[in-house]
Parts: structure tokens; sequence; C-alpha cells
């Protein structure tokens, strides 16, 4: 990949190795947290999902829980999640967080150096 790019944009190439990016970043005491305006969000019908996408999902899941990219949220809420075909024929997976969006409390602060 560094032949493709010129120098000056090498450092900008980081994100995109494989290697480093399944690496999860460390633990800090400063972890994000959603906090909710009142209440949960309204319970949203589930978009039924064909045997493949279910499967996928279960996947999806499973691994992300596994490396922690992902950790179960408290309080739990349930979204919609919908699939898109990519081009190679394999799934893109998408979440409809819009309701929970609309009573998430908007702390504005800088973020920390």
């Amino acid at each position: 990949m560094m032949k493709v790019f010129p120098s000056a944009y090498h450092h900008y190439l980081d994100p995109f190795f494989k290697v480093k990016a399944e690496k999860h970043p460390p633990h800090h005491t400063c972890d994000h947290h959603i906090e909710l305006e009142g209440s949960l969000p309204p319970i949203r019908v589930i978009y039924s999902l064909s045997n493949q996408e279910s499967d996928t999902l279960r996947a999806y899941i499973s691994e992300n829980l596994e490396e922690a990219f992902i950790l179960p949220s408290s309080p739990s809420t349930r979204e919609p999640v919908f699939f898109f075909k990519k081009k190679d024929c394999g799934l893109h997976f998408c979440v409809d967080y819009r309701n929970l969006n609309a009573v998430t409390r908007k702390n504005k602060y800088t973020a920390p150096p």
C-alpha cells in the first residue's frame, strides 16, 4: 500500500492495515456511555430477516462480543437491524438508531486530548 500512495500521505495509512485495525484500543477509565432523557426509546417492530441475514447477524454479534468490540448495553434496548447486499454478494450490517438518538441526552463537551 505504501507504493500506491505518495510519501506525504504515509502517516495516514495506519488505520488501513488489517493487523492494526483488529486490535482493540486499551480500556480507559472514561468509556463512552449513552445517557437517555427520561425513558427508554419506544419499542419498535424488528425487521424480519432471512436465514442468511439471521446467521450473519448472529456471527457478527458473537465475534464482536468475543473481541470486546461491542458490549451489552445497560439498560438494554432493541433497535431494528437490516442488511444491504454488497457487490461481492456479502451482506452489510446496519442498525436503525433513530429512536435511540431521539431520546439520547446531547452532551456537548469537548473531547479530552
